[in-house]
Order: C-alpha cells, then structure tokens, then sequence
C-alpha cells in the first residue's frame, strides 16, 4: 500500500510539474522561489512552444 501511495505521488508531481521544476532548480543551482518558478515557466513554455506539433 505504502509503495502505491508513493507511485501515485510521483505521478502527481510529474503530471503537475514539480518533478520538471526540481529538476530545474537543480540543474540552474537555484533555490525555490516565486521568481525561480517564473523563470521555470518562461523557460519551460518557451521550450514548449518551439516543439512541433505532430498533427
């Protein structure tokens, strides 16, 4: 039961973007903050957005 709950914890931080934004933060040597997550979105939505769409 405790392995579920941890599964579906890591579901949820994957699905919710904090798993991306720790790594982030890790990544950059940051610590969190509301400007770090601003910087994270900017970052994160501007690589988004330079992918192509498949269909």
């Amino acid at each position: 039961m405790r392995r579920l709950l941890q599964i579906l914890k890591g579901i949820v931080a994957e699905l919710s973007d904090q798993s991306a934004y720790q790594r982030y933060l890790t990544a950059h040597g940051e610590v969190e903050s509301p400007e770090a997550w601003r910087r994270f979105q900017d970052h994160h939505w501007a690589a988004k957005s330079r992918r192509g769409r498949c269909c």
